[in-house]
């Protein structure tokens, strides 16, 4: 199993300018990832993002780190619009940046998340058939160009697993899979490892991610947390310091056939580099550990 990062990891680094996101890649490389993955790309002024995207991946290439995913927004239900099929073109022409960038793989949302407005459909069910329609318009657009699709759990309304494995069964496209973020379980209070092991049967690419957890009874900690849907505290954890069971989820990764990449999404609050540097090596031992008696 490779060891990844998601730019994302970054963020905070190149919103305050203290690092430009082309730079992120060679940092990744000296910090002793496998591979990278880009999370909605910041375009330097003056440039395009096709023409920043074939920049990154030159940069990639110099370097000796592959690019293996490109992350994006996406929301069948309301974006463009509400224009179901104007949404979908615009998520093509994503994928078309997708292909610049060299990436096997590219995920996208079906949903921005809870229909707070209470315009269109309220339910999952309800809305299912038309996340679905948008999710396979895309997939069969990036089959042609050999690029596979996905969706995260993430958002709360597509999150939890059960929903996410109804999505991906009524797409029912070889070409669709999902990206399976262990820690994003706990944004929609389900459990990790069953969660995680119920979608491994669609699993494209994998993040690890972990979480500080604090049950909604308690005093709302402040700044940093934020809660899941059912209330629950939660806040960015350094990759073996918070709640989430990353080294169960790796045995079911492992026990389940993934070999993919693995890439690290660190969101707290702790100084970012040094953070991730943590993450990494602790991420790493754990899938030596793994991979040592599976």
């Amino acid at each position: 199993m490779q060891i990844g990062v998601s730019s994302y990891s970054f963020v905070r680094l190149v919103r305050s300018g203290q690092m430009a996101q082309i730079d992120v890649i060679a940092k990744a490389k000296e910090i002793g990832f496998d591979a990278i993955e880009f999370s909605t790309i910041a375009v330097p002024e003056g440039r395009s993002l096709p023409a920043f995207a074939a920049e990154l991946r030159a940069e990639s290439e110099r370097v000796g780190l592959p690019i293996v995913n490109y992350t994006i927004g996406a929301d069948f239900l309301r974006g463009s619009g509400g224009d179901l099929q104007a949404e979908i073109e615009r998520v093509k022409r994503e994928v078309d940046v997708a292909e610049i960038l060299g990436v096997p793989g590219m995920r996208h949302d079906a949903s921005a998340g809870w229909p707070q407005d209470h315009t269109g459909p309220r339910s999952f069910a309800a809305a299912l058939p038309r996340l679905a329609e948008g999710c396979r318009g895309v997939t069969e657009y990036a089959a042609a160009k050999g690029i596979r699709t996905m969706v995260e759990n993430h958002g709360q309304f597509c999150q939890e697993s059960t929903r996410v494995e109804q999505l991906a069964t009524a797409v029912a496209h070889p070409n669709f899979g999902v990206l399976v973020d262990m820690g994003n379980f706990l944004c929609a209070d389900d459990e990790p490892t069953s969660a995680g092991g119920r979608l491994m049967p669609f699993a494209f690419h994998c993040h690890a991610k972990d979480f500080h957890v604090k049950p909604g009874t308690d005093f709302a900690p402040g700044q940093g947390w934020f809660e899941s849907r059912a209330g629950n505290y939660l806040r960015g954890a350094i990759i073996g310091h918070g709640n989430v069971p990353v080294l169960q989820c790796l045995r079911v990764m492992r026990r389940d056939g993934y070999d993919g990449v693995l890439s690290v999404e660190y969101e707290g609050i702790e100084d970012v580099l040094s953070s991730i540097q943590l993450g990494h090596d602790n991420l790493r031992r754990m899938v030596e550990m793994v991979e040592s008696v599976m």
